[in-house]
């Protein structure tokens, strides 16, 4: 049996540090984060929800497991180079149009890897190789994923809530372009519009805009919105108005969600969706967005790539943007 691979894969999730044992309820109903107890949160970008409680949480590395054992096919895109330059096109043509505004596009890699996978050991490498500051893993009946996440969805304290959009991305700051600060006000813009419809009234504020973030052989244009929610915003609503995250859409939001349902190829999945935490007894969460993500389904590992595409875009730009964002973790996944 190759290492890491296992009949059962061990059913746990390690989250900010903290290693969540005990699964106890798996539920699709965001009204179970409104109760108690402390939920792993995993949401696909086309809105499939698992929520995940636990019953025991402590402070601890992640669990040992045998050192990862790399696949050994070549990974394959679900769009290659002329088709994603090709859609980057389109998309400049539905801009022409008036039709949207900037719309983000996204491709998957993937390669086999059959069986119930243990993901601990890629776990293990991604962490070491990538420290991201939203480093996440979870593996239950039916999920297993490993997120190096730079992008915070939603912070939680009390009836205060933070996202961070993360939206501008060159190997150095003098590469930024300023394309990347306008998208970056863009998507800026549709979170504080997400924001109002569970917000107390002009409670939103930007404290926070386009603030150069360093991460692994690249950097981001990082901005922050915050908000108060009102009385009666549960997590259903906080779901609903939010999701999927502006910054992995576009805008308008709704007419750039119809132009990837026609020009992606397959569905995102948890590429672009949730993950992370909410502590419903002390009101606390934190959730991000789940890119720089692998995961494990149809015998298959996946990890998604994409880029937010203008007016202003260059095609070719666009496609490297994909393969800088990609490269240093599936090189470290392995055979790519």
């Amino acid at each position: 049996m190759a290492p890491g691979h296992a009949e059962d894969r061990p059913t746990y999730a390690y989250v900010a540090g903290r290693l969540a044992t005990g699964l106890t309820d798996a539920t699709d109903d965001p009204a179970a984060l409104d109760s108690a107890g402390f939920w792993v949160v995993v949401q696909t970008f086309e809105g499939a929800l698992r929520c995940l409680r636990f019953s025991e949480i402590r402070t601890a590395d992640l669990p040992a497991s045998a050192p990862w054992s790399p696949p050994t096919a070549p990974w394959s895109s679900s769009m290659g180079q002329s088709a994603y330059t090709a859609a980057v096109a389109r998309i400049r043509d539905e801009i022409a149009e008036g039709e949207v505004y900037q719309v983000n596009l996204c491709r998957r890699l993937s390669t086999p890897l059959p069986g119930c996978y243990d993901l601990t050991g890629l776990a293990a490498t991604i962490n070491a190789g990538n420290p991201a500051p939203y480093f996440a893993v979870v593996q239950a009946p039916g999920t297993a994923l490993v997120s190096a996440s730079p992008e915070r969805f939603l912070a939680r304290e009390g009836r205060t809530v933070t996202t961070q959009p993360v939206k501008g991305t060159a190997v150095t700051e003098a590469q930024m372009l300023d394309k990347d600060i306008a998208e970056n006000v863009m998507i800026v813009d549709m979170a504080r519009n997400d924001l109002t419809r569970v917000a107390e009234v002009d409670s939103v504020e930007v404290p926070e805009l386009c603030r150069l973030e360093e991460h692994p052989g690249l950097v981001h244009l990082v901005s922050t919105v915050r908000a108060r929610l009102r009385p009666d915003a549960g997590w259903p609503d906080i779901i609903q108005a939010l999701t999927p995250p502006a910054s992995v859409s576009g805008a308008p939001k709704l007419a750039a969600l119809k132009v990837i349902e026609a020009i992606e190829p397959v569905p995102r999945e948890v590429y672009c969706g949730l993950v992370g935490w909410v502590d419903a007894d002390a009101q606390r969460a934190d959730l991000a967005v789940a890119i720089r993500t692998f995961w494990h389904a149809d015998d298959e590992l996946r990890f998604g790539t994409g880029a937010g595409i203008t007016w202003g875009s260059d095609p070719a730009g666009e496609w490297e943007e994909t393969q800088l964002k990609a490269r240093r973790l599936v090189a470290l996944a392995g055979r790519h």
